[in-house]
């Protein structure tokens, strides 16, 4: 697969992945105060875009690793978007109504980028106990000896 074609399927996933985090906030806040349904809502939301972008856009199998690993894409979503917004509503003065959407725009490919660092990273080999030495074979006189 192309990783253009990874990128689209990465985009397609972000909006599953967004609309699945709104749906169970919206169920959860039902049962739950604000901050604990966004809290909740967003862990499942990331565990389901983990398992999508490992089937789905990258084609790889899922691993601990790369799981406990994934939540990185997200710190580097939020941390492109806080910036963004900052730099297109305190210095390029654009509404800050619309600077969320033009951030996360912007953060797609960089996102794209530490998702599919992580995603297709080959997994360190398993450690193997050495195995013992051969025992010396004897030397040509030691078996003339004989």
């Amino acid at each position: 697969m192309t990783v253009r074609g990874q990128l689209i399927r990465f985009a397609l996933v972000g909006v599953v992945n967004t609309g699945s985090y709104y749906a169970c906030y919206l169920v959860l806040l039902t049962w739950l105060p604000y901050v604990a349904a966004h809290v909740v809502a967003f862990v499942l939301s990331m565990i389901g875009s983990f398992f999508l972008n490992s089937h789905f856009t990258y084609r790889t199998r899922p691993t601990w690793r790369k799981f406990l690993l994934f939540p990185l894409t997200n710190a580097a979503n939020f941390t492109i978007t806080t910036c963004g917004v900052y730099l297109l509503v305190d210095v390029l003065h654009l509404g800050r109504t619309y600077a969320p959407l033009i951030a996360a725009a912007a953060a797609i490919p960089i996102t794209f980028v530490v998702s599919r660092t992580i995603m297709l990273r080959p997994e360190p080999a398993a450690y193997t106990e050495p195995s013992p030495a051969p025992a010396p074979v004897p030397s040509r006189a030691a078996r003339i000896d004989k």
